[in-house]
């Protein structure tokens, strides 16, 4: 935004903007008014900020509370990283894009050609696709290329593939996996239009957009720490173990904490989950209509299991998918070798999307059946040294069709809703709940903020 370095010293000393919730949309909210010299401070509640996207200690390890994959594409999230110091070639694994479903689908994206060419490439050799079910893919992606990835009207990503022709071994191979690694939904419910969207800035751009960006650290260490070292280092506050039990608007914002710490504030940006938004707004009538749509949102959760196994072992990807049937009992989706990553040797993540027949067993039992299937994919693995099972239960909203976002400007003049779930009006900017997602709302939120200040010079 043009000429925000230059908004006048008066002006910025006093606005005073406080960002209630240290996840990546209140992080990048932060990052972005102290990039411009705004005063700002950071309540979170918990002793951690992060999120759902931070580390967890357990046997003197750092794991995460869910393994996440970023994409090339993620062009917001990776411009904040190098804000706060971070290389994003050092803290990444950086893959061309693959899709290797054990024992069933190898698919490589060709990173000698362009976008979307490296992708249609990759689906026309892909190894485990009957040549037909090869065709209809390629077809299916031209579709979504000559329909600029937009639809007339939304419906269920499942609806659309039937529609055009996908048969069940291909959308459970190919599509599926796509669809709960970027939407953490069910191809039943997803909104086809959120998933298009995914696949334009994956595919449709830049080859690189495309590339697999596996993090090889922990994530607080890649993102959460820095973006506040870097606030705190701009001048602003971070605050944890803060949650702000009131908000209100007698003249400036009125917040006060749980601790009883009472300040005011000329602008706020609640970047909270969306179901903890009610008893913030219960001053605000104006935001009625905002809680009613927030409410009625459904959610899915993120399962990771660890299992440790002795130093020297390995699989022979830092990455391989799970293709099984749901119905049958089968659990794993996606295994990461944190050893191949994160030099924790020995150790596999197993992550399982979405809602599914996992969630009725108690994690002992989920434990030992995803130990099972890993020994039935990986014969050389040994019995695993002890198991842990992280469980985010409302990891993220379901991102489905029909869904009602909250706009980020709100009918309150200097309140503002960051979260992956809120909007900038846009139909072709919807995106799911991801990094980039939340990245982007609060960049979005913050640049609301800094124009109003620029309009008022």
């Amino acid at each position: 935004m043009a000429g925000l370095d230059n908004l006048d010293q008066d002006l910025m000393s006093a606005t005073h903007v406080a960002v209630v919730g240290g996840g990546c949309a209140g992080l990048a909210a932060a990052a972005r008014l102290a990039e411009h010299g705004t005063r700002i401070t950071l309540f979170e509640a918990s002793p951690h900020l992060g999120g759902r996207a931070r580390g967890v200690s357990w046997k003197n390890l750092s794991l995460d509370n869910g393994q996440h994959i970023l994409l090339g594409a993620y062009n917001e999230t990776l411009r904040l990283l190098q804000l706060a110091g971070r290389n994003p070639e050092e803290v990444f694994l950086r893959m061309p894009l693959r899709l290797h479903m054990h024992g069933e689908l190898k698919l490589n994206a060709c990173p000698l050609l362009p976008a979307l060419l490296h992708i249609l490439s990759g689906l026309l050799l892909a190894n485990g696709l009957s040549l037909g079910e090869r065709f209809t893919a390629i077809h299916f992606m031209a579709w979504m290329k000559l329909q600029g990835f937009k639809l007339d009207k939304d419906e269920t990503l499942g609806a659309l593939l039937q529609r055009k022709r996908q048969s069940a071994r291909l959308t459970r191979l190919l599509w599926e996996p796509l669809c709960l690694a970027a939407l953490n939904t069910p191809v039943a419910e997803a909104s086809a239009q959120v998933f298009l969207n995914v696949l334009r800035d994956s595919f449709a751009g830049k080859r690189a957009d495309s590339d697999m960006l596996l993090p090889r650290c922990d994530l607080s260490s890649l993102l959460a720490d820095p973006l506040a070292d870097y606030v705190e280092r701009k001048g602003g506050r971070v605050v944890r173990s803060a949650p702000v039990v009131g908000l209100s608007k007698p003249d400036d914002f009125l917040l006060e904490t749980e601790g009883g710490m009472r300040e005011t504030f000329t602008h706020v940006v609640l970047a909270t989950s969306p179901f903890r938004l009610q008893p913030l707004l219960e001053h605000f009538p104006q935001m009625a209509d905002t809680v009613d749509a927030v409410s009625q949102f459904d959610y899915q959760p993120i399962y990771t299991v660890y299992l440790q196994y002795p130093e020297g072992t390995r699989i022979d990807s830092p990455m391989l998918g799970f293709a099984g049937d749901r119905n049958a009992g089968l659990h794993s989706q996606w295994v990461f070798d944190r050893g191949w990553l994160c030099n924790q040797p020995g150790l596999l993540a197993v992550v399982i999307s979405a809602e599914g027949t996992h969630q009725k067993l108690t994690q002992q039992v989920l434990a030992e059946s995803v130990a099972s299937e890993l020994a039935t994919a990986f014969p050389h693995l040994p019995p695993p040294l002890w198991r842990k099972v992280i469980a985010e239960k409302r990891a993220t909203f379901a991102c489905q069709p029909g869904m009602t976002r909250p706009l980020q400007t709100t009918p309150v003049p200097g309140l503002f809703l960051a979260g992956d779930y809120s909007t900038d009006g846009v139909a072709a900017n919807l995106y799911p709940a991801t990094i980039e997602g939340a990245v982007r709302s609060g960049v979005q939120c913050a640049d609301h903020i800094l124009a109003e200040l620029r309009r008022k010079q």
